[in-house]
């Protein structure tokens, strides 16, 4: 089985901001995949589906971004999965808005939510999709937790799908095809 945990922040307060880009695309997949995420289990909304012969584990973190390992480590121990079934998908504020970029390992790059996850596991050996949300105006906080302006709603909504299609792509031919193919110049 494969794990897929999108990061974010639970609740209406903070839906539609840029810091729950990875809610969004487990989303997406789940949209994608008719996968239910209504599902309380590992300190967070999960589901499992199939995508291409695959089973694939969906995670949503209840716990705050700065306790996502809470969730990652709990179902990772749960369905016993090696790091490289592993993929964690996050919000970037150091990558223009709308770019992706996959990785097979490396740092938190400052990110609470990885930073948590990485202390938890023990280790940076599994893959990210990080998401571009553009450089903040003003306070770091504000801005992370603030929504899209409207100008920006159209390339973010292609963006997910993309970071959705390099999801997929990640899962039926792994992280160097996915880098291959999404770690692009540019948006989306």
């Amino acid at each position: 089985m494969k794990l897929i945990v999108g990061l974010g922040n639970p609740g209406p307060k903070y839906a539609g901001t840029r810091h729950n880009a990875g809610f969004e695309v487990v989303d997406e997949l789940a949209t994608r995949w008719g996968v239910g995420m209504g599902a309380e289990k590992f300190h967070g909304w999960f589901g499992v589906g199939e995508f291409a012969g695959e089973r694939v584990g969906l995670l949503k973190p209840t716990t705050y971004m700065n306790r996502s390992g809470q969730a990652v480590l709990a179902a990772g121990q749960f369905y016993k999965l090696e790091l490289s079934d592993l993929m964690v998908v996050v919000d970037d504020h150091a990558l223009p808005l709308g770019k992706l970029r996959v990785r097979k390992c490396g740092s938190s790059g400052g990110h609470n939510g990885l930073e948590d996850i990485v202390t938890r596991l023990g280790s940076d050996a599994w893959c990210r999709l990080r998401i571009g949300i553009g450089e903040p105006v003003g306070d770091m906080k504000n801005y992370v937790l603030s929504g899209y302006e409207e100008a920006e709603k159209p390339l973010m909504k292609e963006s997910m799908k993309r970071a959705a299609d390099a999801a997929e792509c990640w899962v039926i031919q792994g992280p160097d095809q996915a880098m291959n193919r999404f770690n692009v110049e540019g948006g989306t």
